[in-house]
């Protein structure tokens, strides 16, 4: 499994946790929003890495946007269970340079 896949799992379970309604907020607003650019830094970290694995990148890309707009409570909440779902979706998925590298055995 690729980095960028591993940072995906990682991210979107970051991200489900954050989504949690009193949770993720009392999360965010404890920690003075510092969460939020956590995440902001691992979503672009996540997005250079997948982009070098020819990956998807719907879910980084989210994740960026979401971490943007979080500090708005309902809004920030729904973007983060959005993202979850695309950044485990995405996870789930091989790479393109994955499937390139596979070698069966005959």
């Amino acid at each position: 499994m690729s980095p960028s896949r591993v940072l995906k799992w990682i991210t979107g379970a970051f991200e489900a946790v954050l989504g949690i309604p009193v949770l993720g907020a009392a999360i965010v607003i404890g920690f003075l929003w510092f969460p939020l650019v956590i995440m902001l830094v691992l979503h672009i970290i996540t997005l250079v890495l997948t982009a070098k694995d020819e990956g998807a990148k719907t879910g980084s890309i989210l994740g960026i946007v979401t971490s943007c707009i979080a500090w708005i409570p309902f809004i920030g909440m729904i973007m983060h269970i959005i993202s979850a779902v695309f950044l485990m979706i995405d996870a789930s998925k091989p790479d393109k340079t994955s499937r390139k590298n596979v070698h069966f055995a005959s």
